[in-house]
């Protein structure tokens, strides 16, 4: 009897491999076994970074609400604190928008919690 593969299966999944490797350097773009170390490799690195992407963004909200902030008179652990107390629901996000492009609303809310 002869021997049965699923030639079909697996060129289709290694075409896969090959088609995500597009655009690769050298051999990994290639070559099969190297290619899919090359996506495999890459993949992790993308998930990692789509939540080191979070982190980096909110520490520059802060560097900016901070320097936004001290233009005022306050500092950016003052200004967080006394938003919560105020109940005053303004993300970094925001507030970091704000100081960057409306400077004169984020002065607003500065004097708001202010007083």
């Amino acid at each position: 009897m002869s021997r049965s593969v699923n030639a079909v299966a697996s060129r289709r999944r290694r075409k896969k491999i090959l088609k995500q490797a597009k655009g690769y350097f050298g051999a990994r773009s290639k070559v099969y076994t190297v290619a899919k170390n090359a996506v495999e490799k890459g993949l992790t690195y993308a998930y990692r970074d789509r939540r080191n992407k979070k982190r980096s963004f909110r520490r520059l909200w802060i560097v900016r609400i901070n320097a936004a902030a001290r233009l005022h008179g306050m500092s950016y652990s003052t200004l967080m604190h006394r938003l919560s107390k105020n109940n005053i629901l303004l993300n970094r996000k925001v507030l970091a928008e704000l100081a960057l492009n409306h400077p004169d609303a984020f002065a607003a809310v500065v004097d708001k919690v202010k007083n």
